[in-house]
């Protein structure tokens, strides 16, 4: 792996963010936009290339471009719970997930 074939692709139209080292795609992050928020439920990262930082630039990655689209981040994906409170400067944007919010993800899986 070279870090200058890594990427992060936005892919709107699957609700996703996938992490690519050149053309072979090895992570990503699901999402669910509802009302004015972006649900951040799934980040994954391939085994082979863990324990190198990547899913904390994912996950960065997504948090900045969706403060940028105007939305909150709420983190209902273990992972980015875990990552937001070691990266106050986004505090702001965060809202905490709610019943509503899981009972969205319900219905989007149904």
């Amino acid at each position: 792996m070279s870090e200058d074939n890594i990427a992060v692709v936005h892919e709107p139209e699957r609700s996703r963010f996938v992490l690519r080292d050149g053309a072979a795609e090895i992570g990503e992050e699901r999402y669910l936009d509802a009302a004015g928020e972006r649900i951040l439920f799934h980040t994954l990262v391939s085994e082979d290339y863990g324990g190198q930082g990547l899913a904390s630039r994912l996950v960065q990655q997504v948090v900045e471009e969706t403060i940028a689209a105007g939305l909150a981040v709420v983190p209902v994906c273990p992972y980015v719970q875990a990552w937001l409170p070691r990266h106050p400067e986004y505090a702001a944007h965060v809202v905490q997930p709610t019943t509503e919010h899981r009972a969205l993800l319900r219905q989007h899986h149904a």
